[in-house]
């Protein structure tokens, strides 16, 4: 799908496994937009443990969206999510740290769960998890339309080479240390933003 120069009217924020939309970036970007960029239209769900259900409310909820003027950002599990969206859309994308191969990665995880920003809160990640996000995987797809990869080589969950190899076509900015959670995120809010060439 091609690329259109149109400015960001509508934003997605995608949060990473375990995570939520209270996590430190979520929150920092939502400030921002709300802040800087008044009119855009933000949404940042809870995503569902499921990756099915969580791409069917995605789909439900960007059902109605201006495919031409939205962007998606995505952390970790929620930047794997990120790539579904904008292959789908062929919206502009920004990636954080993100998952490459989360079938493989999370089937360690499976069994009882809690939520970073909710500890008393749980939930269980089921074996057909694994399975829906290998139907989910974008292997061998085209890319869609511009990436912003924000990779961190001391990201102590992923690794970074892998996440690189998997954008090639990114616009990159690769972290010499940093961690997973890119716990200095505010740093690079202005560079994510200009990215997203928000209205």
């Amino acid at each position: 799908m091609p690329n259109t120069p149109h400015a960001t009217t509508h934003l997605l924020y995608l949060h990473g496994f375990r995570s939520s939309p209270q996590s430190a970036k979520a929150r920092q970007m939502a400030e921002a937009v709300q802040t800087r960029h008044p009119h855009v239209h933000w949404w940042c769900p809870q995503l569902p443990p499921s990756p099915r259900a969580a791409v069917e409310l995605l789909r439900q909820g960007l059902s109605l969206w201006p495919h031409e003027s939205m962007a998606v950002v995505g952390s970790s599990l929620g930047g794997f999510y990120a790539s579904w969206v904008a292959r789908q859309t062929g919206c502009r994308s920004v990636l954080i740290n993100p998952a490459v191969d989360p079938a493989r990665d999370l089937a360690r995880y499976i069994g009882e769960q809690t939520f970073w920003h909710q500890p008393e809160a749980r939930f269980f990640f089921e074996p057909r998890y694994v399975d829906e996000l290998r139907e989910l995987a974008l292997e061998g797809e085209d890319t869609p339309g511009p990436e912003f990869a924000l990779i961190a080589k001391g990201d102590e969950v992923l690794d970074w080479r892998e996440m690189t190899a998997r954008y090639p076509q990114a616009q990159l900015t690769l972290l010499e240390g940093g961690d997973h959670a890119v716990s200095d995120f505010h740093q690079h809010l202005d560079a994510v933003l200009a990215f997203l060439q928000l209205v």
